[in-house]
């Protein structure tokens, strides 16, 4: 599973405060997969306890809406786009001959 092959599925991308919603279309069947996932940093969730937001509140606040997130990129493996890709995998075949994922 490399990041090329899923980067090529990928219709568009919808973004809100708490959601990345990935479309990836297959070009074989025209047929699309939603996935969703939290916008969260990849490598595990942002916790805050509630002593940081009480007593620290600005730094709570720059940490949790400014820690850098990839939504795609070929330099990371670590990404957003390919977290969302991992849950809706098992809707997809890797087609040898023409090097290229097909929706099932």
């Amino acid at each position: 599973m490399t990041h090329e092959n899923i980067v090529r599925l990928v219709d568009h991308i919808k973004i809100d405060e708490s959601t990345v919603v990935c479309h990836f279309k297959c070009e074989e069947t025209n047929k699309s997969i939603v996935s969703a996932v939290p916008f969260e940093p990849y490598e595990g969730k942002i916790v805050l306890s509630w002593k940081d937001i009480l007593f620290h509140p600005l730094k709570s606040y720059n940490r949790y809406y400014h820690t850098p997130i990839t939504i795609y990129g070929n330099e990371s493996q670590n990404t957003i786009v390919l977290k969302a890709f991992k849950q809706v995998s098992n809707n997809f075949i890797w087609n040898q001959q023409k090097q290229k994922y097909i929706c099932n």
